[in-house]
């Protein structure tokens, strides 16, 4: 099993739609990435004083493969065009965790 983390990070000012990320945008991801084994999306809003993340999405992902085949897959821009619809934030891909 494999973990991809995905962090919107911005300030105070940056427009992020908590709604439409859990709900509409993860539909999408996964109507894009089942079939190549993802298993599950969820959604983390964190907070901090003087931190800049905005939310965190872990994707779960039958295997590092099984990820990286629906990433090249070309409905993946699908996903990206996305994300102006619920954020102006910067996206950054944070990390990718495989359980053994």
């Amino acid at each position: 099993m494999t973990k991809m983390m995905v962090v919107c990070a911005g300030d105070a000012g940056v427009r992020f739609d908590r709604d439409y990320y859990a709900n509409d945008h993860f539909k999408l991801a996964k109507a894009c990435w089942e079939e190549h084994g993802l298993q599950s999306a969820e959604a983390f809003f964190p907070y901090a004083e003087t931190g800049n993340w905005l939310s965190v999405g872990v994707y779960t992902f039958s295997s590092e493969q099984a990820m990286r085949a629906a990433l090249a897959n070309p409905r993946t821009q699908q996903v990206m065009d996305d994300v102006k619809n619920f954020t102006d934030a910067t996206v950054v891909l944070r990390s990718l965790f495989t359980e053994s």
